[in-house]
C-alpha cells in the first residue's frame, strides 16, 4: 500500500506541475483543494524551482563571461547549454553568435586601457578567424556579414570606416539585451514539465518503432511474394514430373508384357518434361528414334533448370506514368523512377523481362524519341539528388540488357547527357557510378564508342585514373574498363598517343594495383595500345619491360601468360594480324548480347516508404494499371565469334559484369 501511494503522490505532483505550467489557475486552485480534502499527498517534482534556479544560474554565467570577455568559459558554456539544432538550424542563434565573436575579438580594444597585450589580442583575432573559416563561413554569403570577414586582417579596425558601428558606445550593450532575452527565452522553453516530457518520449519512441515495423513489413511482403511465385512454380513443376513418372512406370510395366513404345508417345513424354522455349523445336527437330536422343536432351534441359509459367506482369498507363515523372513531387518521381528499375531487375530473365523492357522501348518510357523540352530524360539534371541519381540508375539497368542499350543508342542525345552529367555531378558517388556504368555498357557498341572517342572521354578518364585510391571499386572498375574498350579502336589508340606518355604512366600504375579485378582490362588496353608504334616507342624510353618483368613474378599464371603477350607486342616491329581495327566499318559485330544484371543496381535505397505510402509494385499497379501496354518482340541473336585465346589480354570490348561471368567475348 505504502507503494501505491508513493506512486500516487508523484502522479499528483506532475499533473499539478503541468496545470502550473499551462497557467490552469482556477483547475489547479480547485485541484489542490480537492486532494487535500481527500488526504492524497501531492509530491514537489523536480521541476519548478530547482530547474529554475539551474537555468538563472546558466544565464548569469554567460552574461558575466560576456561582461568580463572571457571568450572559452562564454563559448564552452554556450556549446554545452545551448541545443545544437538551434544553435545550427536557428537564423536568428546563428546571427547572434557571429555577432558574440566580433564582440569576443574586439573586447581587447575597446576595454584595454592603452595599448592591449599584443599575445592576448592575437589570440583572440585568431580564434575569430578560425570561426570564419569554419562554422561561420555559412553566413559568408549574406551582405550583413560580409564586412566582417576582412576583420582579422585589417591592421587597426577602431579606424576602419566599415567596422565604425562596433566601436559606437551603445553597441555592447544593445548586444547584451539581445543575448539576455535570447537566454530567457531559450531556458523558459527548455523548463517543460516532466509529464509533457514523458509523452512527447513515449510518443517518438512509439512512432520510431512504429515505422521499423512498418519497414519490415514491406520487405517481408516482398520476400514472401518472391518464395510464392517460386514455390509455385516448384509446385507445378513437381505435379508434372509425378505424371510423367506415372506414366513411364505404366509404360515399362507394358514393355514387360512385350508392348513396344513408339517414338511419338516418347516424344509427348519429353515435349512435356522440358521448357515452354524448347517444345515448339523438339517436336519438329529432334529424331526420338535414334538411341539416347530422350536422355540427351532431358540431361541438358535439366541443366540449368528453368521455372516454366513465369506470369507477365500487369500492364501500366505510360501517358501517367510519364506525366507524373514530369510534373510530379520529387519524392514521387522518386518513388517511380525506384518501381520502374525494380520491375527490370527482379524480373524474371526470359519472357517475363523482355515483355517488360519492350513495354518500356515502345511506349518511350524515357522520352529518346521526344523533342519536347520538358522530357523524362531531363531528370538527368533534376535539383533533387535522389531523383538524379534513380533516373541514373534506371538507365544503366536499361543499359544492363542488349535491347535497352539498342534503344538508348537511336541517337546520341542520351550519350552526350551521360557524358555531361559524368564530369559535372560531384555530390553524389552513387549517381556518378551509374552513369559511368551506362557508358561503359554504351561502349559495346561501334558507334557510340566513336562518339565516345571524338568527345574526348580518353582523355577525362586517364585524368580521373591518375589517382586510383579516390574512386569507389566500381569507379575505377568500370573506368579502366572503358577505357580499355576505347582503346581497341584505331581512333582510340590515335587518341591515346596524342598523350602517350600520361596513359602508359596511369596504366604501368594500374597494374600493380590491390584491386586485382581490373587486371584483365589494363593489360587488355596496354596489350592495344602497344601497337602503335609512337606509344610503342615511348614506352620502351621509360623502361615499359623491366615493369612488366615485376609482375611476372607476382602474377597468377592467367596474367603471366597475359604479361607475355604484351612484352611480345612491346618488342614486335610490325603489327599483328587484325589487332587494328578500321573505324569506318560501323556495324555491330562488337556488340555482345548477354543480358546482366547487376547487384549493385538496387543498393544502399536512399528512399522507404512512410506509413501508408505505396512503393514499388504495388505503387505501380496501385495508380497506373493499363490496358495491353506490354508487346512482345523477337530477340536478337548475338555474334557467335570470340576473338581471344584463353591467356590472351583481351581484344574485344566487354563489361566487367559480363566477364566475370564467363560470357565469351
Amino acid at each position: 500500500m505504502g507503494d501505491i501511494l508513493a506512486h500516487e503522490s508523484e502522479l499528483l505532483g506532475l499533473v499539478k506541475e503541468y496545470l502550473d505550467f499551462a497557467e490552469f489557475e482556477d483547475t489547479l486552485k480547485t485541484f489542490s483543494k480537492e486532494c487535500k480534502i481527500k488526504g492524497k499527498p501531492l509530491c514537489k517534482t523536480v521541476g519548478g524551482s530547482f530547474r529554475d534556479s539551474k537555468s538563472l544560474t546558466i544565464q548569469r554565467d554567460l552574461v558575466t563571461a560576456f561582461d568580463n570577455g572571457d571568450q572559452k568559459v562564454f563559448f564552452d558554456l554556450w556549446e554545452e547549454h545551448i541545443p545544437s539544432f538551434i544553435r545550427d538550424g536557428d537564423s536568428f542563434a546563428q546571427k547572434l553568435e557571429f555577432y558574440l565573436h566580433i564582440h569576443f575579438a574586439i573586447y581587447l580594444l575597446k576595454h584595454s586601457v592603452g595599448r592591449p597585450d599584443k599575445e592576448e589580442l592575437d589570440e583572440k583575432i585568431s580564434y575569430f578567424k578560425t570561426y570564419l573559416e569554419t562554422k561561420g563561413a555559412a553566413l559568408s554569403q549574406t551582405t550583413e556579414f560580409l564586412p566582417f570577414y576582412a576583420l582579422p586582417f585589417v591592421p587597426n579596425p577602431m579606424v576602419h570606416p566599415s567596422f565604425k558601428e562596433l566601436f559606437q558606445d551603445s553597441w555592447t550593450p544593445e548586444l547584451k539585451v539581445k543575448l539576455e532575452k535570447f537566454l530567457a527565452l531559450i531556458f523558459k522553453a527548455s523548463n517543460t514539465p516532466k509529464l509533457l516530457t514523458i509523452y512527447k518520449e513515449s510518443g517518438q519512441s512509439n512512432k520510431e518503432t512504429l515505422h521499423q515495423l512498418h519497414q519490415q513489413l514491406v520487405e517481408a511482403e516482398r520476400r514472401s511474394m518472391t518464395y510464392l511465385k517460386r514455390y509455385n512454380k516448384i509446385q507445378v513443376d513437381y505435379h508434372n514430373l509425378i505424371g510423367v513418372t506415372a506414366e513411364l512406370v505404366d509404360s515399362l510395366e507394358a514393355t514387360v508384357s512385350g508392348k513396344m513404345i513408339t517414338p511419338e508417345y516418347l516424344q509427348s513424354v519429353c515435349v512435356r518434361l522440358f521448357s515452354n522455349q524448347m517444345r515448339q523445336s523438339l517436336a519438329h527437330s529432334v529424331d526420338f528414334t535414334r538411341p539416347g536422343t530422350a536422355s540427351t536432351m532431358l540431361r541438358a534441359s535439366l541443366a540449368p533448370v528453368k521455372l516454366k509459367d513465369v506470369p507477365l506482369l500487369p500492364s501500366l498507363d505510360y501517358e501517367k506514368l510519364k506525366k507524373d515523372l514530369i510534373l510530379g513531387s520529387d519524392r514521387l518521381k522518386a518513388f517511380l523512377l525506384q518501381a520502374l528499375r525494380w520491375r527490370l531487375t527482379t524480373s524474371h530473365p526470359g519472357e517475363q523481362r523482355e515483355t517488360v523492357l519492350q513495354a518500356y522501348i515502345s511506349n518511350d518510357l524515357l522520352d529518346c524519341h521526344s523533342h519536347n523540352q520538358r522530357s523524362v530524360l531531363q531528370l538527368l539534371h533534376s535539383k533533387s539528388d535522389v531523383v538524379r541519381q534513380y533516373m541514373a540508375r534506371l538507365i544503366n539497368a536499361f543499359a544492363s540488357l542488349a535491347e535497352g542499350r539498342l534503344y538508348l543508342a537511336q541517337n546520341t542525345k542520351v550519350l552526350r547527357m551521360l557524358e555531361g552529367r559524368l564530369k559535372e555531378e560531384d555530390k553524389d558517388i552513387v549517381t556518378r557510378e551509374n552513369i559511368l556504368g551506362a557508358l561503359q555498357k554504351f561502349s559495346l557498341r561501334r558507334p557510340l564508342q566513336t562518339a565516345m572517342i571524338q568527345d574526348g572521354l580518353i582523355f577525362w578518364l586517364v585524368d580521373v585514373l591518375k589517382d586510383p585510391d579516390c574512386l569507389s571499386d566500381y569507379m575505377l572498375e568500370y573506368s579502366v574498363a572503358l577505357l580499355m574498350n576505347l582503346c581497341l579502336r584505331s581512333s582510340g589508340k590515335n587518341m591515346c598517343a596524342k598523350v602517350s606518355g600520361l596513359v602508359l604512366k596511369v596504366l604501368s600504375d594500374l597494374l600493380g594495383h590491390e584491386n586485382h579485378e581490373i587486371q584483365p582490362y589494363v593489360n587488355g588496353a596496354l596489350y592495344s595500345i602497344l601497337s602503335v608504334p609512337v606509344i610503342r616507342e615511348e614506352a620502351r624510353a621509360m623502361g615499359m619491360e623491366d615493369i612488366l618483368r615485376c609482375f611476372i613474378k607476382e602474377g597468377n599464371a592467367e596474367m603471366i601468360r597475359q604479361i607475355e603477350f604484351i612484352i611480345k607486342q612491346l618488342n614486335s616491329e610490325e603489327l599483328p594480324d587484325g589487332v587494328l581495327e578500321s573505324d569506318d566499318d560501323e556495324d555491330e559485330d562488337d556488340e555482345e548480347d548477354h543480358d546482366i544484371m547487376e547487384a549493385d543496381l538496387d543498393k544502399d535505397e536512399l528512399i522507404q516508404p512512410q506509413l501508408g505510402e505505396l512503393s514499388g509494385e504495388k505503387l505501380l499497379t496501385t495508380e497506373y494499371l493499363g490496358i495491353m501496354t506490354n508487346t512482345g518482340k523477337t530477340r536478337r541473336k548475338g555474334p557467335a565469334g570470340v576473338l581471344r585465346g584463353g591467356d590472351e589480354p583481351l581484344r574485344r570490348p566487354v563489361t566487367p559484369s559480363g566477364h566475370r561471368n564467363g560470357y565469351p567475348v
